[in-house]
């Protein structure tokens, strides 16, 4: 199957999920990754979501994937439910050709990029790869009950020609308590998602830094142009 066949949107379900949030080291130089047209949230926040899809059941035809896609919160537009920030893709690692395919044409800038995440006791580690080489390390403390249901849309922000397209994401997250992110690197200064590291000492930005076990949603749905 490749991309062309798929109809959209697409429905993935149960997915293990680490969500992380955060205030670069250097906010100007990570702005300057957003086009014309879209201006960083007031907070400078950056965005990374790091997922494993476990088996082609769990998705209605990606099949078996991992990814990393990481971002910066925009002003001026909201997720449907007038608060969350509206958010831009600046980097998007995939290790699934079929799933980076239907990406890009969307405007997603996908490339290849492998993610695991490995949970010893309480310690979640999750690593995302590049040709290999461990370009991001996130861990974290997490607990092994539900504290809540996470549900809504997320509005993601990509490129497509000259227009920029909006597209609305639904999701429901069962999220894990307790949680604490311990600790964010951004390993390889040669690789261009360096640009995002975090500031030090890490500043977390509350309410976007979770563990869902089990997190599905349909990607991606509700597509428009995005008025400037």
């Amino acid at each position: 199957m490749t991309s062309k066949s798929l109809a959209a949107p697409q429905l993935v379900i149960n997915s293990r999920m680490l969500y992380s949030s955060w205030i670069p080291a250097d906010p100007k130089a990570a702005a300057a990754l957003l086009p014309h047209g879209l201006k960083p949230a007031s907070n400078h926040a950056l965005f990374m979501n790091q997922y494993v899809v476990d088996s082609e059941e769990q998705a209605s035809h990606f099949g078996a994937y991992s990814m990393t896609y990481m971002g910066l919160d925009l002003a001026g537009r909201t997720a449907p439910d007038g608060v969350t920030p509206a958010r831009f893709f600046t980097h998007y690692l995939n290790s699934s050709e079929i799933v980076r395919s239907y990406a890009r044409e969307r405007g997603v800038p996908a490339s290849p990029g492998e993610t695991t995440l490995e949970l010893n006791g309480n310690e979640l580690v999750a690593t995302t790869r590049v040709d290999g080489t461990p370009i991001i390390r996130t861990v974290a403390r997490v607990g092994s009950k539900i504290g809540s249901v996470a549900r809504g849309h997320l509005t993601y922000v990509t490129h497509v020609g000259k227009k920029l397209i909006a597209g609305n994401y639904p999701y429901i997250g069962e999220l894990a308590t307790p949680f604490e992110l311990v600790s964010l690197e951004f390993l390889a200064k040669d690789h261009p998602t360096y640009v995002l590291r975090p500031a030090s000492p890490l500043q977390k930005v509350e309410g976007w830094c979770w563990y869902s076990p089990r997190d599905s949603f349909v990607y991606p749905g509700g597509e428009y142009e995005y008025e400037q």
